[in-house]
């Protein structure tokens, strides 16, 4: 077994360090949310705070950890009378991306069902992590069934197992710590409000720090043993310190001028609902008690801020974390003083890398977010007279988008067998299970009821004489599971002249970010096609970073004739690749154009004939019309007839048509398949 990194050993990362002990001190903070880029010490400062928690009392043999001060009546190894007691350290149970749900809440014990014929219930980690530390590494990419089974855990402080005909409750009290990249998708707003404080951590750009930090791991790496004895006295430290602010705790007073600016934060920030509240009073009890103090002061208010708003403020989806710190001192000047606190409040101009010091750093880059780079210069016209793409004298300059909104759920009628995701419904290894079935090939998910039931009826003629149950290979039987799966949405958009209206754009702009946002949330491959000019480009290739996305769409000139039929078949190709990377991704294409074809030769006819290959391989589609004007042509509508999609109007791209409309044509696709 590996030997952990000390925790008072990690360089650097004060708030993420504060705020695992915070937790420590109070469990009842609800827990820490661990947001940053890979490499930042995250895994390595949860792990090693396991280390430093007091030890607990656990009734002996009980596998459900409970406290012999105070039993649980209802304990599935209960009733606990005057039981023998054993102390023994706090535990931190790690949650695996892709843990079974049976793993997660516990399963009817399949060896004692078999081998005695009785009903017997096994703990699953929820279980293990009772009194302890639930750490889920790489939260965002939970399962959504897992999500919910946390969900209903972290609400109601117990688990609820109703399943193989097994009734069980048990308590499930436990400090829930997750980690993310939020490179990889964002998580459920359900399961983010549920932790109740959040860092953001980043690597250090101080060559000094830097340097301590390889010059630490190398030591550990070549002695850990040496290396953690080098830490004990500062580890023990900070554990003495934790048991004497736990002691400290129920004597910390928060007067009515805590409680006020508490109160006005929240509004300020215009929070959702009363948990933040709720939090913030309680991380700045747990601040002034570590501090050794049993008043809370207006320094505790501003740093439970810090840690307890920033995911739960309302902000446009694109927008990064955090809170506006002027705006935050204000708030809490306003209403410093009401009861003689708030005397002690944040200075005017806060350090920093002070303990309130937990803000953004800012954003580099142009003031309009578009690199200089990626906007092409002005050129000169080609051979046959047409202005190449991204260039020429009737090029505009981009527009901004319009304010991205968020979408209804577009999904997939019927079972997908692709990617994992949380989009459409699909045939998956970990999922709920729905039956069952006889396996092919080597049995990996055993549906134990349905194996019973197999077994049953042959008891007798099979000689049985025992409890055990007699069990043949043709009585096995497979669990069948339904999870989510990812798709692809490949956006083909019209950045011609005829295109070039900027209000037009600008909600173009907007309506594909927000369906992207929704994509890159949900594990959907997105992709980018834009055509212009003489030629189309893959403006993007199908990804999961809707922070490229974001820099693509608002940098996107228009101009020049439109070579529509360049950009079908360059989405077609774009498809055909992707195709042969993941067959069992399932794509959509949106189309965004007013439907006229001036580039090239016979440029009506050609897009036709291009528009009919998406039709021939049952390619779903959509074509969002973006003619304007008295007089309407409809050739958006020609052209869908063509694609074998549909037509919508500009008028009508809003969250709510947009994104029924993209899952009706999903829903004809796959009827017609």
């Amino acid at each position: 077994m590996s030997t952990p990194f000390p925790f008072t050993a990690v360089v650097g990362q004060d708030d993420l360090r504060l705020a695992l002990l915070l937790n420590a001190v109070s469990p009842a903070v609800g827990g820490v949310l661990v947001r940053g880029e890979k490499g930042t010490a995250k895994s390595t400062a949860v792990r090693a705070l396991s280390a430093l928690l007091p030890a607990v009392d656990v009734v002996t043999g009980c596998r459900f950890s409970c406290d012999p001060g105070a039993p649980d009546p209802a304990c599935p190894d209960g009733p606990h009378e005057v039981e023998a007691s054993t102390t023994r350290p706090a535990r931190m149970v790690e949650l695996p991306v892709g843990a079974s749900e049976d793993r997660l809440v516990g399963a009817l014990d399949i060896e004692r069902a078999l081998s005695e014929g009785v009903k017997a219930f096994e703990p699953g980690l929820l279980a293990d992590a009772h009194r302890g530390i639930l750490y889920v590494d790489e939260v965002n990419l939970l399962h959504d069934h897992l999500v919910d089974l946390l969900l209903d855990a972290a609400a109601m402080g117990a688990s609820y197992v109703e399943r193989e005909g097994v009734s069980v409750r048990h308590a499930a009290r436990f400090l829930l710590v997750g980690t993310m990249n939020p490179e990889e998708g964002e998580l459920r707003p359900q399961l983010l409000d549920r932790f109740g404080l959040t860092v953001e951590v980043a690597a250090s750009r101080e060559p000094d720090q830097r340097v301590e930090v390889v010059r630490r791991r190398l030591a550990h790496d070549d002695d850990p043993a040496a290396f953690v004895a080098r830490w004990a006295d500062e580890e023990a430290e900070v554990r003495a310190r934790i048991v004497a602010a736990r002691a400290l705790l129920p004597s910390v007073r928060l007067g009515d001028g805590a409680l006020r600016q508490i109160a006005a934060t929240c509004a300020a920030f215009e929070v959702d609902g009363m948990r933040a509240d709720i939090v913030m009073a309680r991380t700045a009890t747990a601040l002034a008690a570590w501090a050794g103090r049993t008043d809370v002061l207006a320094e505790d208010v501003r740093q439970a801020a810090l840690l307890a708003l920033p995911h739960r403020r309302r902000r446009n989806p694109f927008d990064a974390p955090g809170l506006d710190e002027d705006k935050l001192d204000e708030t809490l000047e306003e209403f410093s003083g009401s009861d003689g606190e708030g005397d002690n409040g944040p200075d005017d101009d806060p350090d920093p890398d002070g303990p309130g010091g937990g803000g953004q750093p800012p954003q580099e880059g142009p003031d309009d977010g578009s690199p200089a780079g990626d906007v092409p210069a002005q050129g000169e016209p080609s051979e046959d007279g047409q202005t190449p793409a991204g260039q020429g004298a009737g090029e505009q300059s981009p527009v901004r988008s319009a304010e991205p909104f968020r979408t209804k759920v577009l999904s997939v009628p019927g079972l997908g067998e692709g990617a994992a995701g949380r989009r459409s419904r699909a045939r998956t290894e970990h999922g709920r299970t729905t039956g069952s079935r006889r396996p092919r090939g080597t049995l990996t998910k055993l549906h134990l009821a349905a194996t019973v039931q197999a077994a049953a009826p042959h008891q007798l003629a099979r000689g049985r004489s025992g409890r055990g149950l007699v069990v043949r290979r043709d009585d096995l039987r497979q669990a069948t599971r339904e999870g989510r799966e990812g798709n692809l949405v490949l956006f083909v958009v019209d950045a011609s002249g005829s295109m070039a209206a900027r209000q037009r754009m600008s909600a173009v702009k907007g309506a594909v970010l927000s369906l992207l946002l929704d994509a890159y949330q949900r594990r959907d491959k997105v992709g980018l096609v834009t055509f212009r000019g003489s030629a189309a480009e893959v403006a993007l290739p199908p990804t999961s970073s809707v922070d490229a996305a974001a820099v693509r769409l608002e940098s996107l000139p228009t101009g020049g004739r439109t070579p529509l039929s360049a950009g079908l078949l360059r989405a077609h190709e774009v498809l055909r690749v992707e195709r042969l990377r993941d067959s069992a991704r399932r794509p959509l294409v949106v189309l965004v154009t007013d439907g006229r074809a001036t580039g090239g030769p016979e440029p009506v006819a050609t897009a036709g004939r291009a528009a009919r290959l998406f039709a021939a391989d049952g390619v779903a589609s959509v074509v969002v019309d973006c003619e304007s004007g008295p007089v309407r042509l409809g050739l958006a509508g020609q052209l869908a007839s063509e694609l074998g999609g549909t037509a919508v109007t500009l008028d009508a791209l809003r969250a709510d048509s947009l994104a029924g409309l993209v899952r009706d044509v999903q829903g004809t696709s796959r009827r017609a398949a």
